[in-house]
């Protein structure tokens, strides 16, 4: 069975871990519902969290969702500077592997809170000809509806 890579990112409101299990736990469950995923099938996941965000561990999230079975590793993301837009403060990121025999171009990926910046940035390097079509999966996070809260 193939394995496919689902990415992710959100933010955090603060260095606390209450907040860093709480945006973990929304993106998650985002990715979970964008991608009808089952945990069992979750062959790994990879958190990073920039320097900034050191109370927690967002693997802790999962776990409290009950992936219990799921290997999970987190490490800490580059520190790139700004103005570069993916250099997003209090932000953490996800990469699942998934076990499934759908297609990379049918997974949806989610960027929610001030990791909408990311998305916007991915999106201008896409080819034109590549609108809706190879990687529809960078859901538009406009408000609460597909792939994210504001």
């Amino acid at each position: 069975m193939p394995v496919r890579g689902i990415r992710g990112a959100t933010t955090a409101d603060a260095n606390r871990g209450d907040a860093i299990k709480a945006a973990t736990v929304e993106l998650l469950q985002e990715l979970v519902r964008l991608n009808h995923l089952v945990p069992e099938e979750v062959a790994l996941a990879y958190f990073t969290a920039t320097p900034d965000l050191d109370a927690e561990f967002p693997a802790a999230a999962a776990r409290e969702l009950g992936w219990v079975e799921v290997p999970l590793l987190c490490g800490v993301e580059m520190q790139v500077r700004q103005p570069n837009p993916r250099a997003v403060p209090r932000c953490i990121r996800v990469l699942l592997l998934y076990n499934t025999d759908r297609s990379q171009r049918e997974m949806r990926h989610a960027y929610l809170r001030g990791a909408r910046a990311i998305r916007e940035d991915l999106e201008r390097w896409r080819p034109p000809a590549d609108v809706g079509g190879a990687d529809r999966g960078l859901e538009k996070v406009q408000g609460r509806g597909e792939g994210g809260q504001a």
